[in-house]
């Protein structure tokens, strides 16, 4: 079975009514995670104050979104699990670092959701750079949530070693009343090309081909950010970190196929979909734009399946498929930062 089709099979939305376990998605997005959740019997319930995002969740997951600007005042129906990727203001090291104090952030809405709903398990994702700048902030966001009771556990995991053809690291962080543990790596290493298949190879008349222009453009870019190898798509390997910026901008790291004849062409919103791990059949609402950042944006529903897995088997005692981080290991993630950084 190809890559893709195994998707398409893994990742549908079912109920597991021995389960019996409700979901709720905070800042979800396109439902990237939520997808993960449905897939392995959760219900879900999700908020997302993007219209169009919020338009491609209900149309291809079973739970229902709200389009919503969330605020610390947010009410919530009752819920086992509450999960969400947190916007992170950036705090500079020179600047006011108010914390959980800072309106502009989105942790105290999700800690809110918490004390409000008390939920058996917590679990939210954030970019690496949580570990670094904001590492300070990481650290009081992870107090707060020990002081209403959670044992909690954090990493920085690689989406890659989780069945996703894409090299993207994020924090995640999970919390419950009991012990807890992150899921264990799958051996198992998806390129870009299992994902794509033949349509690395197709184009047509309303492909967006590269002018010459934009390759001299990109010549220069990739001159003076000293690129060893073309930022292009290599098909024998997993893919670069998608993100908005590289798949919906005009940018010189934008994501490309070279193809045979040497022409380079921007990759289309279902490519970025598989290298992101989302079922074809997974609809995506707006504009050509709107639909790439909601790419970008998203879990990568393969790694959001692995981390939903993991819960359940920690809801219904079948550990064996979890991996202890030990003390040691959690001050290894914020003391080795040049460690990460080299990377």
């Amino acid at each position: 079975m190809e890559y893709w089709e195994e998707i398409n099979d893994k990742l549908k939305p079912w109920v597991d009514s021995d389960l019996n376990k409700t979901v709720v998605d905070l800042f979800a997005g396109c439902g990237g995670l939520s997808l993960g959740f449905e897939a392995n019997g959760f219900k879900t319930i999700g908020y997302e104050m993007d219209e169009q995002a919020t338009n491609t969740y209900n149309k291809s997951l079973i739970g229902e979104c709200f389009n919503e600007k969330l605020t610390i005042e947010s009410e919530y129906p009752k819920a086992d699990i509450v999960i969400g990727g947190p916007p992170c203001q950036p705090f500079s090291v020179g600047g006011k670092q108010l914390g959980l104090k800072d309106s502009r952030d989105g942790f105290p809405i999700f800690l809110s959701a918490i004390r409000q709903l008390d939920p058996e398990v917590l679990m939210f994702e954030n970019v690496r750079g949580m570990l670094y700048k904001n590492k300070w902030y990481l650290r009081e966001v992870i107090e707060e949530l020990e002081s209403l009771g959670y044992y909690i556990n954090y990493a920085l995991l690689n989406a890659l070693n989780y069945e996703v053809p894409q090299n993207r690291e994020r924090v995640i962080v999970i919390g419950s009343k009991e012990r807890i543990n992150l899921p264990k790596k799958v051996n198992r290493k998806v390129t870009a090309g299992q994902a794509l298949g033949e349509l690395a190879f197709q184009f047509d008349e309303d492909s967006k081909f590269f002018t010459e222009s934009m390759d001299r453009y990109v010549a220069k870019y990739e001159k003076a950010s000293k690129c060893i190898n073309p930022r292009d798509l290599y098909l024998d390997r997993p893919a670069r970190t998608l993100t908005c910026r590289n798949l919906a901008g005009a940018t010189g790291d934008m994501h490309r196929v070279r193809l045979k004849d040497g022409r380079r062409r921007r990759i289309t919103v279902r490519e970025a979909a598989r290298l992101q791990s989302f079922p074809d059949w997974f609809e995506f609402s707006g504009t050509e734009t709107n639909q790439y950042n909601q790419i970008g944006n998203a879990v990568a529903p393969n790694f959001a399946y692995h981390l939903a897995l993991n819960i359940k088997n920690h809801l219904t005692g079948d550990l064996d498929n979890q991996y202890v981080t030990t003390e040691n290991d959690q001050l290894t993630l914020f003391e080795n930062e040049a460690v990460y950084q080299s990377r």
